[in-house]
């Protein structure tokens, strides 16, 4: 999973900060390297994007061996004053939600195709 991550251009409505609280929270045992994967980032970015959101109190980490093991405060509030009030957990919550929806139209989609070739084929 090496190599130089996709560029993007533009702005996106996701920070890199919220998509690496993502991936840490699907596995709190995750390697730097496989969140950089994930969030197209490089491991460099990554390990600032760390550092940064254990500054500002919503994860901490302990070394398990030659592993982190994070946790996330999942009380801690969000830090735009727009956002008073909504906590880490509710923001996880929320792209937990969306992650399942993805997986749930990605199978659908699969499933359609599948049957569709299946049919072409009877044919």
């Amino acid at each position: 999973m090496g190599g130089v991550p996709e560029t993007h251009s533009g702005w996106t409505f996701l920070t890199n900060h919220a998509r690496v609280l993502a991936a840490i929270a699907d596995d709190q045992n995750t390697r730097i390297r496989d969140i950089a994967a994930r969030c197209r980032l490089t491991e460099r970015a990554v390990q600032k994007i760390i550092a940064d959101l254990e500054q500002g109190g919503y994860l901490t980490h302990t070394r398990q061996g030659r592993t982190n093991e994070y946790h996330i405060e999942p009380g801690t509030g969000l830090r735009h004053p727009a956002d008073a009030g909504l906590s880490v957990a509710g923001l996880l919550s929320v792209l937990a939600q969306h992650d399942a929806e993805r997986d749930t139209r990605s199978q659908q989609l699969q499933t359609a195709s599948v049957s569709e070739q299946g049919s072409t084929a009877d044919k």
